[in-house]
């Protein structure tokens, strides 16, 4: 193990509960195993680490990072999203790559959501010349988690949205029977429409949607209306 993770590994260790553990790993259908530490006390025990062992060095970031992602219990790969979170503004234009192989390795909503909507988002806010070529070659990969990060990286963007290109790619997916494309769709128009809902709810009466899409789409402004 890396030397700047056996303290965090030390630190999970003496903090884990079993019971809590058994019930993650039901939850996330048993793919992962779990030291059982709930987000709050891990977000604590994330403070706690950071002020006594400071961030990676960005010489060792991409190491570390990778380590984290094969390292069984889960709790090691929300730790480095959220490390990765904070060194994200600084991030050079290569470390998307680095995303790249997070979204497609022990993939799952979980991760690939946070990836997604804040670590690529940023990413493409501050490298705009990359989002074509990389969320192009996502589509076109066939890969379900690349194609809903390339719908997703925009879901804190407001009105900065590119329409034309959120447009394009859903009508590419289109059709899709797979669940987590057509539930991305409606997660990111549902977004959008608390920026323009005049737009979503023309969008969606315009266009065919999946029933999942279209029930997502609405929400929000469904639950406003009442």
């Amino acid at each position: 193990m890396h030397p700047y993770l056996k303290p965090l590994s030390e630190l999970f260790a003496v903090n884990s509960n079993e019971e809590i553990a058994r019930y993650m790993k039901k939850y996330m259908k048993g793919q992962y195993e779990y030291f059982g530490i709930k987000s709050p006390e891990r977000r604590e025990l994330k403070k706690e680490f950071l002020f006594r062992y400071g961030m990676p060095e960005i010489s060792e970031l991409g190491t570390i990072t990778r380590e984290c992602w094969e390292l069984p219990q889960r709790e090691y790969q929300y730790f480095i999203m959220e490390v990765l979170e904070k060194m994200a503004k600084k991030a050079e234009a290569d470390r998307i790559g680095l995303y790249e192989h997070l979204l497609v390795n022990k993939s799952w909503w979980d991760t690939v959501d946070f990836i997604s909507a804040v670590l690529v988002g940023i990413h493409f806010q501050k490298y705009p010349l990359q989002i074509i070529p990389y969320t192009e070659k996502w589509m076109k990969s066939g890969n379900k988690w690349l194609q809903r990060s390339s719908l997703l990286f925009q879901l804190k963007y407001k009105k900065k949205t590119d329409l034309e290109l959120l447009t394009n790619y859903i009508q590419q997916l289109q059709g899709s029977k797979e669940f987590f494309i057509n539930k991305a769709i409606g997660w990111i128009l549902r977004e959008y429409s608390k920026t323009d809902p005049g737009w979503v709810v023309s969008y969606v009466r315009d266009f065919q949607l999946a029933p999942l899409s279209r029930r997502e789409a609405m929400k929000w402004m469904e639950r406003k209306s009442i």
